[in-house]
């Protein structure tokens, strides 16, 4: 193999070793052993993001703008590398990593051209009036200014575009934020080799070493340590709903609590509406079963669930989704734990009340294939378990007798990140009742599409409310994202030395 992993944390820009080590679990190739993190370690790293944040945080939008590039052209500089480890630790195949570490890079140089230009600072200016009755006003300027050391878990199902380098990271760092990242022990390899991309990248742009750090996987103490250190201002996260809400806990329970921005998981339902039903049911079936079962099912905006009128349609729909289903093989997934977790979730589906099986496949190991359920919309209400996602290719399409018991299931589900309405011309109305009630549950409402494959841009919200995610008025994805790491600090009749550069 091209890289040959070392197994150090880097921490303050020194690869450190550990006391302990644990061996990766690769889908194929070699294993490799990697230091554990540590509490210790969490805290060295901490206060070497705090010192770095009082030249980092003052650092202009262009040496910033530069930086993320600089890491955008490293990690291309390791492309060859990067796949190969990655592939191996995550099963994932080729063109999936290399997608993914362009969109890694792609959002890097999104996130540079979009702190240049300087919009996201919201610069608002109310000038003195000195003559105004009964009182003058003061002058008054007002701009978006860095919250201080950012932490941000890597993520197990995006071993890029989600963790070391990832979305949070990009975010952070173009905001003005030094980062710690806690990387996940599904992909260590890949999370170190990105990590020697940044650290290239501090170097040749002269960035204070502390700036980024980078802590492998420990125990859960590690993580603990991370939200809970007092110099950490806010946290990145992508996972778990019971991991995510543990340290979401831990956030508001410091004694200055901290934002948690975590992403916690949605089953991202389909509204079919009966005029597209009737013109293309067996269409939309087979596109849901691609997006169903992409990525494995590893994909936090898989559509698990399509629910629909019943009738005739329902059921060719519904037979037309199992033939298309039938056709996808087993999958490698990303973990052996994960590959559990979908079969434990699979058996509470299968074994609810009102639930039959269209699709029954077997699974084993590290291995998946599609499941496909169906139930009706009362038994669906009367079991909460059957909207809780399943981290899988697992399908479950919910008939509903008419529109109105279609709005009361739009009505009682949880907060999404997406919500998808499939519908024509004659569908308007029922589209039009149903909108609203959508707007409240979901970041992103599509229509007439599937929702894997998360456009990175200015107008993407990835996010919604909770569980979805835990702050409803932000979005991980998206040049938005930056201002996650961001809060407003107003200047009232300062001299013009001692404002921002970006107030002058």
């Amino acid at each position: 193999m091209g890289f040959e992993p070392h197994g150090k944390h880097l921490i303050a820009g020194e690869w450190v070793a550990g006391a302990e080590t644990f061996a990766s679990d690769p889908a194929t190739g070699p294993a490799h052993d990697y230091a554990k993190g540590t509490v210790e370690d969490v805290a060295k790293a901490s206060a070497a993001a705090e010192a770095a944040f009082a030249i980092y945080g003052q650092t202009s939008r262009e040496e910033r703008a530069a930086f993320l590039e600089a890491i955008a052209d490293e990690i291309e500089a390791r492309a060859e590398a990067i796949t190969e480890i990655g592939t191996q630790e995550t099963g994932l195949p080729e063109a999936r990593l290399q997608g993914e570490r362009g969109r890694t890079t792609g959002q890097l140089r999104l996130f540079a051209s979009h702190i240049r230009k300087g919009d996201y600072l919201d610069r608002r200016h109310d000038e003195a009036l000195p003559d105004r009755k009964p009182l003058p006003r003061p002058d008054l300027r007002m701009v978006q200014r860095p919250l201080g050391p950012v932490a941000v878990f890597g993520a197990s199902n995006f071993p890029l575009a989600f963790s070391t380098a990832g979305g949070d990271t990009a975010a952070a760092l173009a905001a003005g934020c030094p980062v710690v990242v806690k990387g996940h022990s599904a992909h260590p390899g890949t999370g170190e080799i990105v990590a020697e991309a940044i650290a290239a990248a501090i170097e040749t742009t002269g960035m204070p070493k502390g700036v980024f750090s980078f802590i492998q996987g420990g125990d859960r103490a590690v993580g603990q340590a991370l939200v809970t250190d007092p110099l950490i201002r806010a946290v990145g996260f992508t996972g778990s709903f019971a991991g995510g809400k543990a340290l979401f806990d831990l956030c508001a329970q410091r004694p200055e609590p901290i934002p948690f921005f975590g992403e916690l998981g949605s089953v991202n339902p389909m509204f079919l509406l009966p005029e597209a039903l009737k013109a293309r049911g067996a269409e939309i079936a087979k596109g849901w079963a691609g997006s169903l079962t992409m990525g494995a099912g590893q994909f936090c905006t898989n559509p698990g669930i399509a629910l629909l009128i019943e009738g005739p349609e329902a059921e060719a729909f519904t037979e037309a989704a199992t033939a298309a289903l039938k056709e996808i093989g087993p999958q490698t997934m990303l973990t052996d734990g994960i590959a559990e977790a979908y079969r434990s979730g699979q058996g509470k589906v299968s074994s609810a009340k009102g639930v039959r099986e269209l699709l029954a496949t077997s699974c084993d190991a590290r291995s998946a294939a599609p499941y496909l359920y169906a139930t009706t919309g009362a038994d669906w209400l009367a079991d909460e378990a059957l909207a809780e996602e399943v981290f899988g290719p697992l399908g479950l399409v919910v008939t509903v007798k008419d529109e109105a018991e279609m709005l009361r299931l739009a009505a009682a589900l949880d907060g999404q990140l997406t919500a998808t309405l499939h519908l024509d011309d004659g569908d308007t109305a029922l589209g039009q009742k149903l909108l609203p009630v959508l707007e409240r549950k979901a970041g992103r409402i599509l229509a007439n599409g599937f929702p894997t494959g998360v456009e990175v841009a200015d107008s993407m919200v990835h996010g919604g409310p909770f569980p979805a995610s835990t702050n409803f008025g932000h979005t991980s994805v998206g040049t938005l994202s930056i201002r996650r790491f961001l809060r407003p600090v107003c200047y009232q009749a300062m001299p013009e030395a001692l404002l921002p550069a970006d107030l002058r």
